[in-house]
């Protein structure tokens, strides 16, 4: 069943073919939905017939955002550490020990029920596509388990065994790295697309770059595709190896020397920027303006996890990036649609153009523009469309 969508004072196609600017934005627009794709785009006035008609009445739609970083499997409460980290404790990635305690102990339907908590929490404020990794069970039955759990809600699963190294594996590295790149990937391969690392070598939890290395051509091996946690918490080896193994993001990039933007300037891979985890942490903002006028392909993510980031709002990250970061608002909604289909190699959604996904987000306004001008307040939500 087709269905026209009209009355949208700006549509945001993310297709400089249908419009001006990287947004390809069509003005007084409507588009055609047939079996979950965007089927027509164009002008109003030449909408064609259709099986249905919705009318948004002067509002403004977009694609729905991507989030491509995203922690949701995960149990406990880490409010008394934001609220140290406040008064001016520096995080340094320990706090993740807890979560893993407290997620180690929790059933399956507890964690479940957070986990759909969250993305249904997402999918009420435009997010349509989420990536979620593992990385609070660091054993092999639980990080499978995070695994098989976040795989109910989405396709885009991320193994991340190499998180930190737990507490039982304290002074023993290598040996935790052979347990991720032997039986904890034989476990979870299976039910992820991708492999990550916590490449930091500024914490004296993560990873150094020789063992990052291992964890990525380890999962590499095993047919899955490859993100990185590099550069945030002081410069590191994260972006030129995530650059050198044909990483599709590397993620954070606060602490960037020339040669990362150089390289991240030649590659495909992706810089996922998070500056909701600077807002909760008192660090220092990324130089997305850097990286833009470099010609870096950049997304925005919120990172939402229990520690550093416990925000599931894009929105909030569009306006940081506008305020913190020196992205402009076409910039910021760009990389919080199509930049992160880019981060996760995808060419479905973060568009709409024809044959794209019709993943649709109405705002409350006329414009994308709001989504930075009127921060904190609740303007978008996906509609469901014309789903098969």
């Amino acid at each position: 069943m087709s269905t026209l969508v009209t009355g949208i004072a700006e549509l945001v196609t993310n297709d400089p073919v249908l419009g001006p600017g990287p947004l390809g934005i069509v003005a007084d627009a409507a588009l055609v939905v047939d079996g979950g794709l965007v089927a027509w785009v164009g002008p109003a006035a030449a909408g064609p017939p259709a099986d249905e008609r919705i009318d948004v009445d002067g509002r403004a739609v977009l694609p729905g955002f991507v989030d491509s970083h995203t922690h949701l499997v995960f149990a406990g409460d880490r409010s008394a550490e934001f609220e140290a980290r406040m008064s001016g404790v520096p995080y340094d990635g320990g706090g993740i020990a807890s979560t893993v305690a407290a997620t180690r102990a929790a059933d399956d339907d507890r964690l479940r029920a957070r986990l759909r908590a969250l993305v249904a929490e997402m999918r009420a404020q435009g997010t349509t596509t989420v990536e979620v990794k593992s990385g609070y069970g660091l054993s092999v039955a639980d990080e499978a388990r995070a695994l098989r759990l976040a795989r109910e809600v989405t396709d885009e699963t991320t193994f991340l065994g190499a998180h930190v190294v737990p507490p039982e594996y304290a002074g023993r590295v290598e040996e935790y790295v052979a347990l991720v790149t032997g039986p904890m990937l034989a476990a979870c391969a299976p039910s992820a697309r991708w492999a990550d690392v916590f490449c930091e070598p500024a914490s004296p939890h993560a990873f150094d770059g020789d063992a990052s290395r291992a964890v990525l051509e380890a999962g590499r091996a095993a047919g899955l595709g490859l993100r990185v946690h590099g550069n945030q918490l002081g410069p590191g080896p994260g972006v030129r190896l995530a650059v050198e193994l044909g990483a599709a993001s590397v993620d954070h990039c606060t602490y960037l020397a020339d040669a990362d933007v150089d390289a991240l300037a030649s590659a495909d891979t992706v810089a996922t920027l998070l500056p909701g985890v600077e807002f909760s942490t008192r660090s220092p903002y990324p130089d997305a303006r850097r990286l833009l006028d470099a010609g870096v392909t950049v997304a925005l993510a919120t990172d939402c996890n229990p520690g550093t980031c416990y925000s599931s709002s894009m929105s909030i990250c569009i306006a940081l990036a506008v305020r913190e970061m020196r992205m402009t608002p076409a910039e910021a909604v760009w990389a919080a649609t199509a930049g992160g289909a880019a981060a996760l190699r995808r060419a479905d959604v973060g568009r709409l153009g024809v044959g794209a996904r019709a993943d649709l987000s109405v705002l409350e306004a006329p414009s994308h523009r709001h989504l930075a001008y009127r921060p904190g307040v609740p303007l978008v939500r996906a509609i469901p469309v014309g789903e098969p």
